[in-house]
């Protein structure tokens, strides 16, 4: 884990190296002094401004306050829920006993429940009650126990924990009375240690694991889906208005596409950073279990994924942009452009529920398009080294970058192209501008 995170911090300073370095290719001149690099002079004037009309729409803040809102109804609803639903109703066939009622109880009390004992004349009975609704579980003559709903290996819920438990315990009860023991030798045999259990392969997450890697996932797709396609939308509607005219004449095309991505992408990051923070501060001050156990690299890996797909995907949106005319091209132009994101989304939920990692979804961990999904699945996995993650990381700058140029040269010779939509060949086919 401390090499994944020590993975994490040397793609951080690649990638801020690489940044400074091609902002100040691209200005053709030498970093001002006093300045901060590719974040000064032209390309930090133009993402300033990017930063201060997305923070000031309305539908931004709106937007933000729905998600924050959906975040917190999905994190306290079910601690509601749970703390109404009280305790586990217990149906009894025949005669427990004091002594196996307070094994069922401990039993309870291990899994976090409490139990309420509902004596039944019959398993009939008993069985109807289940169907409708008014036991959880029951326990027919001390020799089996009987639920609902199947209750599956991955099952969590407070009925399936105390079935299990339930289960356990009476089971150890009825051995001990079938070999005669004594009271003295019942209790050393409970107070028995297990043997210790060494595994050659690291265990693979489950419960908040888990759902924090299908968490980050969601959080992923959907800021990347409404960010690229700002960035979409921006450059079209920059172009068909001619205020593209006007801002060209200050600002070199290549400067001023950069500050437009780098302005959205801060926005992207900041709404993300907020988002996890409030979901996190908001889960351990109501007690919720969704979120206990989240592991910080998760949390980091996600992050970083985000930052690293929003750079490959933006120059990619922002050229399609200047190559389009009208705003009703924006949804032909977009599906395109997300279907590998789409792609790599579903492989990931498909990977993080099985919690299984095959051969090929490892190998999108390392193709940059589908990168962002796969390789914040398998850190939570536990499948993947620190440098196996920094190759990855390493290889999603080196394609950012070549995109980065290739979509610069796009978006210079095409976006004051006017009149009707420019084919991409014919981008290439003219001279710079």
């Amino acid at each position: 884990m401390s090499g994944i995170l020590v993975g994490v911090l040397l793609v951080c300073a690649v990638a801020l190296r690489v940044w400074r370095r091609r902002g100040r290719r691209a200005a053709g001149e030498p970093r001002p002094a006093g300045g901060l690099g590719p974040f000064s002079g032209d390309v930090g004037l133009v993402a300033a401004r990017e930063v201060r009309e997305r923070f000031r729409a309305r539908i931004f803040r709106v937007g933000t306050l729905i998600i924050l809102v959906v975040v917190a109804a999905a994190i306290v609803i079910p601690k509601v829920e749970a703390t109404k639903a009280g305790p586990q109703r217990v149906g009894v066939v025949g005669v427990l006993g004091p002594r196996l009622e307070k094994t069922v109880v401990a039993s309870a009390e291990s899994v976090g429940a409490s139990v309420r004992f509902s004596p039944e004349p019959d398993q009939a009975s008993a069985e109807r009650a289940l169907r409708a609704g008014r036991l959880d579980l029951v326990i027919v003559d001390r020799s089996k126990i009987v639920v609902n709903a199947a209750i599956g290996a991955s099952d969590t819920s407070t009925t399936a924990l105390l079935a299990r438990a339930v289960s356990q315990a009476l089971g150890d009860a009825e051995a001990v009375e079938a070999a005669h023991l004594s009271p003295s030798q019942a209790t050393a045999l409970s107070g028995a240690r297990p043997l210790p259990v060494r595994s050659l392969q690291p265990s693979k997450p489950t419960g908040a694991a888990q759902t924090t890697s299908v968490i980050g996932l969601i959080l992923i797709f959907v800021m990347l889906s409404q960010y690229n396609t700002w960035i979409l939308m921006g450059v079209m509607e920059e172009k068909s208005s001619r205020v593209i005219e006007v801002l060209l004449a200050a600002v070199r095309p290549v400067r001023l596409l950069a500050g437009k991505v780098l302005g959205i992408g801060i926005v992207a990051f900041a709404q993300a950073a907020l988002i996890v923070c409030f979901a996190l501060v908001l889960a351990e001050a109501v007690g919720s279990d969704l979120l206990r156990g989240t592991a910080p690299l998760v949390v980091a890996s996600t992050l970083l994924w985000l930052v690293l797909g929003y750079a490959f995907y933006c120059w990619v949106y922002a050229a399609a942009g200047s190559l389009a005319e009208r705003q009703d091209q924006v949804q032909t132009l977009a599906f395109p452009l997300s279907l590998p994101a789409i792609f790599g989304y579903i492989m990931g939920l498909t990977a993080a529920g099985s919690q299984n990692a095959s051969l090929f979804f490892k190998v999108l961990a390392y193709l940059p398009p589908t990168a962002p999904f796969a390789m914040p699945v398998l850190v939570g996995l536990k499948v993947v080294t620190w440098w196996e993650f920094a190759a990855s990381a390493a290889i999603s700058l080196a394609c950012t970058v070549a995109v980065a140029r290739l979509a610069g040269t796009i978006y210079r010779r095409a976006i004051l192209r006017t009149g009707r939509r420019v084919p991409l060949r014919e981008a290439f086919a003219r001279g710079a501008r």
